[in-house]
């Protein structure tokens, strides 16, 4: 796959997640050298940041505060990805400790219910369903399969691109203007995977298209 023209600088947040290592390897097959941040400062000269993590919510958030970072992700000054905790970190709240997070998308939090045949967590591939158009979503097919790990999800709502079902559907890639999320880990999702994460920093002169696409549907 060919790396994106015009490389941007990205700042990926060390918020503790386990899967920071995997996501700056998964950039640097992109050719892209991703800067590992837990400064404000850095954050705020970044032209892409992304926001890894895996656990909980309440650990999550925690670390973001005593890092002085909330100021920063809450009004951020460039296109923000989340990726798996990352991306439920974006919503008003986790019913997961019961807490506040960042308030960039509407919604809250929930876990996944289990039920017959079903368990929670939901780990392993499954298929992608595709809501709307956007730029974050090129290239990537109808029912192309991503991996996930997670215990919680977000809900459908006028800010989900691409849904999952796991007893329930849920929000598989979230957008509102430049602000994106991926509840799966592209890290670890193949071509797919790749080709989100592509599409996010190789925006480039298409910013304007993808905030353009994310807003069609979410009206303040």
């Amino acid at each position: 796959m060919e790396p994106p023209a015009n490389i941007p600088r990205v700042a990926l947040i060390d918020a503790g997640g386990a899967n920071l290592g995997s996501v700056r390897y998964a950039l640097a097959r992109l050719g892209v050298d991703a800067m590992v941040t837990s400064r404000e400062d850095e954050i705020a000269r970044a032209d892409r940041i992304i926001l890894p993590g895996v656990g909980a919510a309440g650990p999550g958030m925690r670390l973001l505060r005593e890092r002085g970072l909330l100021d920063v992700l809450r009004d951020p000054p460039a296109p923000l990805l989340g990726i798996c905790l990352g991306m439920q970190l974006l919503f008003d709240g986790s019913e997961e400790s019961d807490v506040e997070c960042l308030g960039l998308l509407p919604g809250l939090v929930s876990r996944l219910p289990e039920s017959p045949g079903i368990r929670v967590p939901h780990m392993g591939w499954n298929a992608l369903s595709a809501l709307r158009a956007t730029p974050l979503l090129d290239g990537i097919q109808a029912g192309e399969q991503a991996y996930f790990v997670h215990s919680y999800a977000a809900p459908v709502t006028s800010d989900c691109v691409a849904e999952c079902e796991h007893g329930i559907r849920f929000a598989a890639v979230v957008q509102r203007g430049l602000i994106a999320g991926a509840q799966f880990h592209p890290e670890r999702s193949a071509a797919p995977g790749s080709q989100l994460l592509r599409n996010f920093i190789g925006l480039g002169a298409r910013d304007r298209s993808m905030q353009a696409a994310g807003e069609a549907a979410c009206p303040a």
